[in-house]
């Protein structure tokens, strides 16, 4: 009975995930304005990853990551 409940938690949570993702139409930023934002999100994200990752955090003193820096 267990199972049940968990597949049907799971295939209800995929049919949500799927409905989502068709109504969002790959919808793009058109404007300039709106492509420098998703760039520098895009930059950011991929800094946060290198400066977080589990290498990165388990190796270096807690002093030494991105994080204690001044933006």
């Amino acid at each position: 009975m267990a199972f049940v409940v968990l597949f049907g938690i799971l295939g209800g949570l995929a049919l949500l995930l799927i409905v989502t993702l068709l109504r969002r139409n790959g919808k793009q930023t058109e404007t300039a304005e709106g492509l420098r934002i998703e760039e520098q999100a895009r930059t950011h994200t991929g800094q946060d990853r290198a400066s977080f990752n589990v290498v990165a955090m388990h190796t270096a003193p807690p002093t030494a990551s991105d994080a204690h820096h001044r933006r």
